[in-house]
């Protein structure tokens, strides 16, 4: 959400907005700083200046605010799934595609790459971060399932294969990442472009030949 969206918000609400992302920055530059587990919950509150029970109206645990950038492009997702109108007879990746792209879309151009990048960062040398993220794309993984089945109308013969293409998407979003991480200054548009790259090799990496 850009500073335009935010000033329509109701003042309570771009507050509860703002506090937020203060606990996400600070996490993240805390946790880097530190350690995950050199910063304690009451460390954090205290450097935002809110109190944890603030911090548990809008987080669940340390691992859900430093993983929070991420998780926003996967809310955004659900709700591009549930609201999108796809051509008749567009393959269901194809919509789920769409979807992840247009979610990217509406994530901030300024700042939240940078927090993707720190956040990843911190789960790769953090178990309960790597443990939280799986649990996380299993729920949202049931999620998008449920949306298809009813937004598509799919049929519960077609569940396997309509688990199976959100689960390409996740991969393909996973391989996306790690090339964008790898590139110079990655951004918000340089994911969505490396997020084409891997969905587009979809079809070539299921024919591949065994020579």
């Amino acid at each position: 959400m850009d500073a335009t969206d935010l000033d329509r918000l109701p003042l309570r609400e771009r507050k509860k907005l703002r506090t937020r992302q203060a606990l996400v920055d600070t996490a993240l530059e805390l946790f880097t700083e530190r350690g995950f587990d050199g910063v304690t919950l009451d460390a954090l509150c205290d450097a935002v200046e809110v109190s944890k029970r603030t911090f548990f109206r809008t987080f669940s645990s340390k691992e859900d605010v430093a993983m929070a950038p991420t998780q926003d492009l996967w809310g955004a997702f659900l709700e591009e799934l549930e609201s999108c109108e796809p051509a008749p007879g567009q393959p269901l990746f194809d919509v789920l595609r769409d979807a992840l792209l247009a979610a990217l879309g509406r994530m901030p151009a300024e700042g939240w790459a940078h927090r993707v990048l720190l956040s990843r960062r911190l789960a790769a040398r953090t178990p309960s971060m790597d443990a939280h993220g799986l649990a996380f794309c299993d729920r949202t993984g049931r999620a998008a399932l449920d949306v298809a089945r009813r937004r598509f109308a799919l049929p519960d013969e077609d569940e396997l294969r309509a688990r199976l293409a959100i689960d390409v998407l996740v991969a393909a979003f996973h391989r996306a990442v790690e090339a964008w991480t790898e590139g110079p200054a990655p951004t918000r548009d340089h994911l969505a472009a490396a997020l084409r790259v891997a969905c587009g090799a979809v079809p070539e990496a299921l024919a591949l030949a065994a020579r």
